[in-house]
């Protein structure tokens, strides 16, 4: 009877100990959507500060993944979460609220190889744009569409690679971030000719560009993603040199880079959280997204890892972003075919 017993408690000290190390860890097993049998890759650790969890339960039914999932777009006052996907026959934009449910799907012709995504003036009248890096008679643009998937402009030339600025011409355009001021910023390109950084006016004039390409100051190799800070800061994943150049919104005055971070792999997204404490980057080789320290006002200083999330195996996250109201954090994952949501912890806590 002793012996049953020490065997049963063995038991439940061995089950305890697995579940804090799970919960401790953050680590969890594939998830099964309830409707589809689709497991979904959710296997992740966290080193650093614990600063995020993952929502297992976003989306409620993940069969409406069916192709490359590229982007994710959050309109944090509506509620709505964005995901774009590309493929051949698969719906290019699924529209999910929030809470996991799905809304709609919605699809074009007008697309060839979507590459970001970015919802823009969220407040009163939302749209969405997307880089297109197509090298089709669609390609080579950036297209805005309404809320349900109406095309509403081009930039650039359909089909046409270039590097003019008037009329403006892209070669595959990677990412548009478009502020609250309607100024846009746009990383040119995705391994094309140009490597270029431009601020357009909310009137589609160029206010300054960055366009050389090289490893110094100012000059880029595949940039491919934008995010603006609250402080007059532009952030650019400049993924060729594995380095994030920073820049002042309003001159175009290079203000320094980060690069000490990026030893393995190099930076595919930045985003910034919602309360603007830390810099969000996706990194896809290595399957992680990390949170840096963002730094103060006037200062650029070196790049500081505050907590990584380590992603299953060849999930590979391609770009980010962040609930502007609830500060989730929403990841479009290319290889595992899924987009996953992140939601903050109130109190981040030391994770060995």
């Amino acid at each position: 009877m002793r012996s049953k017993n020490n065997s049963c408690l063995i038991a439940l000290t061995m089950g305890t100990i697995f579940l804090f190390m799970v919960v401790f860890y953050g680590a969890t097993n594939l998830h099964v959507s309830p409707s589809s049998g689709v497991k979904l890759k959710t296997d992740f650790q966290i080193s650093g500060k614990q600063l995020y969890k993952l929502d297992i339960s976003w989306p409620k039914y993940s069969e409406h993944f069916t192709g490359q999932v590229f982007g994710v777009a959050v309109n944090h006052l509506a509620g709505l979460v964005y995901v774009a996907q590309r493929g051949d026959n698969v719906p290019k934009v699924l529209v999910f609220s929030t809470d996991g449910d799905f809304l709609q799907a919605w699809n074009t012709t007008t697309l060839e190889m979507p590459h970001g995504i970015f919802l823009a003036n969220a407040s009163s009248n939302p749209s969405i744009w997307i880089t297109d890096v197509g090298n089709g008679p669609y390609g080579h643009t950036i297209k805005q569409y309404s809320p349900s998937g109406k095309l509403m402009q081009t930039l650039g030339s359909a089909g046409k690679a270039g590097s003019a600025v008037n009329p403006l011409q892209f070669d595959q355009p990677a990412e548009i971030f478009v502020h609250s001021s309607g100024e846009i910023y746009i990383v040119d390109g995705d391994g094309g000719m140009n490597n270029r950084l431009i601020k357009l006016s909310k009137d589609l004039q160029i206010l300054w560009m960055h366009g050389e390409k090289g490893q110094g100051l100012a000059q880029f190799y595949i940039p491919h993603s934008v995010a603006v800070d609250n402080y007059q800061r532009v952030w650019v994943a400049d993924r060729g040199n594995k380095r994030i150049q920073v820049f002042n919104s309003v001159t175009g005055d290079w203000l320094g880079s980060w690069g000490s971070c990026f030893t393995e792999d190099a930076p595919y997204s930045v985003r910034l959280t919602h309360d603007q404490k830390y810099m969000v980057v996706a990194q896809l080789n290595t399957n992680q997204v990390s949170l840096l320290e963002a730094p103060p006002v006037g200062i650029i200083g070196q790049c500081q890892v505050v907590s990584t999330i380590q992603l299953a195996e060849d999930v590979k996250p391609h770009l980010v972003d962040i609930d502007l109201k609830t500060g989730a954090l929403y990841v479009a994952e290319i290889g595992a075919m899924q987009a996953q949501k992140f939601t903050p912890l109130t109190l981040g806590s030391n994770v060995m």
